[in-house]
């Protein structure tokens, strides 16, 4: 499926190309559709192409020793993924897999990486993110060496707090692959923080009604209505 330009043109990455770059890599990307729970990227896939996620969500995930799925990040649309293996020409280091139907733009090694290593803002950009993975896998582990569930759900929760909102908050499922915990540990975690009106549902987003308290409890300091 041909891309449009326009679609280059809301991808924040490339914003800083001029127009006749863009046509030119739309002219050679592709556009692929997945439906839920499909494989976008597997691990030890050699890295062929930068992929931006148009629409839909995905996440990366890995598998433990026994077969247990760890959830490792979040792509929402507009984001870029699959820069790991693009950058070092090494084998792609883990799954991304489709959370619901997504739709995703790949544009070749080829003809993204001259461009990625040209233009300073893009190189920026890439050296950024690879920083963000970086320290976010450090604080992943930080939070999964926390010693209770709550304390976990908490901290991942402080973590993807914007202001008191967390948008399109992950599904208690997708939670629980973050965390290494069962889903129905997770319900009765949220079911606490809503009990004390730390938390709120609205639609698709969470409510974070007291972030203070919230931050106690990842720091495992019990608060009020214990």
């Amino acid at each position: 499926m041909p891309v449009a330009v326009s679609a280059l043109n809301g991808l924040p990455l490339l914003s800083h190309l001029p127009q006749v770059t863009i046509a030119h890599l739309a002219l050679h990307a592709q556009v692929h559709n997945y439906a839920k729970r499909e494989v976008v990227l597997h691990k030890g896939a050699s890295g062929q192409c930068l992929n931006f996620l148009l629409d839909g969500r995905l996440q990366g995930l890995d598998f433990t020793a026994d077969a247990r799925e760890v959830g490792l990040y979040f792509v929402q649309p507009g984001d870029f993924f699959g820069e790991v293996a693009l950058v070092d020409n090494q084998p792609q280091p883990e799954y991304v897999t489709a959370l619901m139907r997504s739709q995703v733009i790949s544009i070749s090694k080829e003809l993204i990486r001259p461009v990625l290593f040209a233009v300073p803002q893009l190189a920026e950009a890439l050296c950024l993110r690879l920083s963000q993975r970086l320290r976010g896998v450090s604080e992943h582990r930080r939070i999964l060496g926390l010693t209770t569930p709550v304390q976990r759900v908490c901290a991942l929760l402080a973590q993807m707090d914007m202001q008191g909102r967390i948008a399109q908050v992950p599904t208690h499922q997708e939670l629980a692959i973050m965390l290494s915990l069962t889903r129905e540990t997770v319900s009765r975690v949220f079911q606490l923080l809503q009990g004390r009106a730390i938390v709120e549902r609205c639609g698709n987003d969470l409510l974070v009604l007291a972030t203070s308290q919230l931050t106690a409890m990842a720091e495992g300091v019990e608060v009020a209505g214990s």
